[in-house]
């Protein structure tokens, strides 16, 4: 069923950051004397990530990306009325870095939480956010992510080492009637996947390293050929999914910005929808895979980069760890 204009919102403004520290496939290719670059770029697509300095701390990005949108949106800090945070890391586990967030930006009092669905999480977040704006719980509301998952990746790991990156993103999600148009985020999962993306160490179940044991628990853990075979599936129909639900061609798409999990699976994902690749819109050359904050900063890059027109229809799509699937329509 195609989304009514009077469920959607508008999403005022975005904006990204990442840390200052670009961290090259050169560098991590010292672990690995077998690998090439041109190998890790041809699986991947990624030459470079940001990683954080020991003292920067996810929620300081996360207000810079934040401090970005608002400024893009032209909107005062003081009118908000929540902050919606995407993440898998949060600089501490109580309370909230969302809270943490509020108290960063100067507005204590605002309604402030977490959220985890992993990759997709952002997806999750502004779906959450629409609908608290369509069922009156605010006007103005931050859906912000901010990732270090340079902390959690083994750097001797073959599967993962190349993969992840560090950055945040986020939109200020208005009730105004203007503005670029966010539809209704469609929000699935496929739990006999699981053991696909996981970390076992750090929650109730194991929450101390065992000196007896590696580290290995408490390191991003993945399954590369299921990802593979799943991610390229999930990816395709959720895309497919928004086009029935909207009414659409794949045509009458301008953009997809998905999830930057891996070029080689979205080459795929093209192919499988009908979209040409070059209507993807990529940032996981230089900035790798940033989980829920990948989308986030894709859209502010092209952004700032000023690719997107008037009137332009963008799918954004996702697929994360547990498996959670996002996908939806934003109309420029």
């Amino acid at each position: 069923m195609r989304t009514n204009l009077a469920d959607t919102v508008c999403i005022a403004g975005v904006g990204f950051a990442v840390p200052a520290n670009i961290r090259a496939n050169s560098e991590i290719l010292k672990a690995f004397p077998n690998r090439t670059e041109a190998e890790i770029v041809r699986l991947t697509g990624i030459k470079e990530r940001r990683h954080a300095a020991d003292d920067e701390s996810a929620t300081a990005l996360a207000a810079v990306a934040v401090e970005h949108a608002l400024a893009q949106a032209g909107i005062d800090v003081a009118t908000i009325d929540g902050i919606i945070m995407a993440t898998i890391l949060p600089d501490q586990p109580v309370p909230s870095m969302a809270s943490a967030l509020a108290a960063h930006l100067k507005i204590p009092r605002v309604v402030a939480f977490d959220l985890n669905a992993a990759c997709s999480g952002w997806l999750y977040a502004l779906e959450v956010g629409r609908a608290m704006i369509r069922g009156g719980s605010g006007k103005r509301l931050i859906v912000v992510t901010a990732e270090l998952l340079s902390r959690i990746t083994n750097p001797l790991d073959h599967d993962t080492a190349f993969l992840f990156g560090d950055g945040a993103g986020a939109a200020i999600l208005t009730d105004s009637e203007g503005g670029h148009r966010l539809h209704r985020m469609a929000l699935s999962g496929d739990a006999t996947q699981f053991a696909a993306i996981q970390r076992t160490g750090g929650g109730a179940r194991m929450p101390w390293p065992d000196p007896k044991r590696d580290l290995g628990h408490f390191y991003l853990q993945m399954d590369g050929a299921a990802v593979f075979r799943h991610a390229v599936v999930g990816f395709a129909e959720r895309i497919e999914n928004t086009l029935r639900r909207e009414g659409l061609t794949p045509d009458e798409i301008a953009w997809v910005v998905p999830h930057q999990a891996n070029a080689r699976i979205l080459k795929a994902v093209s192919k499988r929808v009908g979209i040409p690749f070059e209507k993807f819109v990529m940032t996981i050359a230089k900035y790798g895979n940033t989980s829920a904050a990948s989308v986030s900063m894709a859209l502010g890059w092209a952004a700032e980069e000023g690719i997107f027109v008037p009137g332009d229809k963008i799918i954004f799509c996702s697929v994360g760890a547990g498996l959670t699937f996002a996908a939806g329509l934003l109309v420029w």
